[in-house]
């Protein structure tokens, strides 16, 4: 793991974008996705499909397959300003094989052009779609939800949002990996300002703005998901790393989650670092990624 800190340290700088006008910020984050284009892996499985709501479409990234025993619904990361759908074929594609599911990924609306509540709007019109037709659609109606970083915030959301609609048994599990859960602040969240591990605290700061402009909003539940009623929610897995400024966003979601009567899981790795199981292998992040596909197995089965 020290090997892969070195070299986070060494070739990922933070790079808050200079931009001050949501064109600006467009641009940025085009010409950073543009490089990612040239190294992604895109499936030949995937398609895209789209969820007709009275206002909008909400696109989804489909991995079909024939028979399977549930659906994972996965939820992107990026800040809520950055990222697609499609960035992340290879893990899902893993996922569709290794769990026999079929994959739905939701591509929602971000920030600042579309600040809160439109990227949780998107991400619950898709779960909703799925509790009402996978059984009809994929042959299973059988769910699971994932998401790292900002797509874990929008997955806790996502579940406390359909529970409150009524369907909170839609989902068997939830995979979370390194969330922000109180966007108002932590104490972790500083923690790693003397290094360069990805995210700092003013990194932090600028991409909560973009997203949640208004301060007064910061501890609403459905924007923090830490204040929220967990009563009621499905068997959770906490995935972070000890090096992540979002290390207490996971612990203490954790605790209140279990306080509540939901039942929950911790794993917390040494000297991981935010996004660390996307990253170059190394044994935790080996160990990180065995334990979420056997969680979301168990789920499967109901255990």
């Amino acid at each position: 793991m020290e090997a892969l800190i070195r070299k986070v340290e060494e070739t990922l700088p933070i790079r808050i974008p200079q931009g001050k006008t949501t064109a600006e910020i467009a641009r940025a984050r085009e010409e950073m996705m543009q490089g990612f284009q040239l190294v992604k892996y895109v499936s030949k499985r995937a398609v895209v499909w789209e969820i007709p709501d009275h206002e909008k479409k909400v696109a989804l990234r489909v991995f079909p397959r024939n028979r399977p025993r549930g659906v994972l619904l996965h939820i992107h990361g990026g800040g809520w300003w950055a990222g697609t759908a499609d960035m992340q074929d290879e893990l899902l594609e893993g996922y569709s094989e290794s769990l026999d599911v079929a994959v739905a990924s939701v591509e929602y609306r971000l920030a600042p052009e579309h600040p809160y509540p439109a990227a949780p709007d998107d991400c619950e019109v898709a779960a909703r779609w799925l509790a009402e037709n996978a059984r009809s659609v994929f042959g299973s109606g059988r769910l699971l939800v994932a998401g790292e970083s900002a797509g874990a915030h929008l997955a806790a959301v996502t579940l406390l949002r359909m529970r409150n609609r009524g369907h909170g048994g839609a989902f068997a599990g939830a995979s979370l990996v390194f969330g922000m859960y109180d966007l108002s602040g932590l104490p972790s969240h500083t923690s790693q300002d003397h290094r360069t591990l990805i995210l700092n605290s003013g990194f932090l700061r600028w991409i909560v703005d973009r997203f949640v402009p208004d301060p007064s909003m910061r501890r609403h539940p459905d924007v923090s998901p830490l204040y929220a009623n967990l009563a009621g929610l499905p068997k959770a897995l906490f995935t972070v790393g000890t090096l992540d400024p979002l290390l207490d966003d996971s612990l203490f979601l954790f605790a209140r989650w279990i306080a509540a009567g939901s039942p929950a899981e911790l794993a917390v790795y040494p000297g991981g670092v935010h996004g660390f199981i996307g990253m170059d292998p190394t044994p935790e992040s080996i160990e990180a990624n065995r334990r979420i596909e056997a969680f979301l197995a168990q789920c499967l089965e109901g255990r």
